[in-house]
């Protein structure tokens, strides 16, 4: 989805929100991609943070260099989500 809405999709600061509105008025089923994107998004920050919650609760820490790059892709992504 993400693909789709770069297609339109402007980052200049003067014109991103006129871009995201001409996404969701414009474009055909713009507003349905956009909003499947963000509940996508969601379910992965969902399902991302189920998975660390399993392994705390199973004691998967005990398993360090495993656990740590665990830890390590956990910011990437989160530091990746924040700057789109």
């Amino acid at each position: 989805t993400g693909l789709f809405l770069a297609m339109h999709y402007t980052s200049d600061t003067m014109t991103a929100f006129s871009s995201v509105t001409h996404i969701c008025r414009d474009v055909n089923y713009g507003w349905i991609i956009r909003y499947m994107h963000a509940n996508g998004a969601s379910m992965f920050f969902i399902c991302l943070f189920l998975h660390v919650g399993r392994g705390l609760y199973y004691g998967s820490y005990t398993f360090l260099e495993t656990w740590n790059i665990g830890v390590i892709l956990l910011f990437t992504v989160m530091a990746t989500a924040f700057v789109g």
